[in-house]
């Protein structure tokens, strides 16, 4: 939740600082029509970037967690199997 909020700030600030650069800028139209898609295109490329970035650290994650998970079931299935042999021979 806390990091949306930053995000959300962020995306706010841009705005505010892409509003801010049009209303005060010194070059035609046209020419701030053109940098402003250019550096939109730059920020969706990083932000795209990220997000990918992201993604494949999180699939790691989810990856190396399956792993584990497997192995500890294993290893309980075992225990749980010496534990049953060892009363099995006690109770005999």
């Amino acid at each position: 939740m806390k990091s949306s909020k930053v995000l959300l700030g962020v995306m706010a600030g841009f705005a505010t600082g892409a509003l801010v650069g049009i209303l005060f800028a010194p070059k035609k139209g046209s020419k701030t029509r053109k940098l402003i898609a250019s550096t939109g295109e730059e920020y969706a490329d990083a932000l795209k970037g990220k997000i990918n970035s992201l993604l494949e650290g999180m699939n790691e994650q989810c990856s190396n967690f399956c792993k584990e998970a497997e192995i500890l079931i294993t290893t309980g299935k075992i225990k749980f199997q010496e534990v049953k042999d060892e009363i099995e021979k006690e109770s005999v």
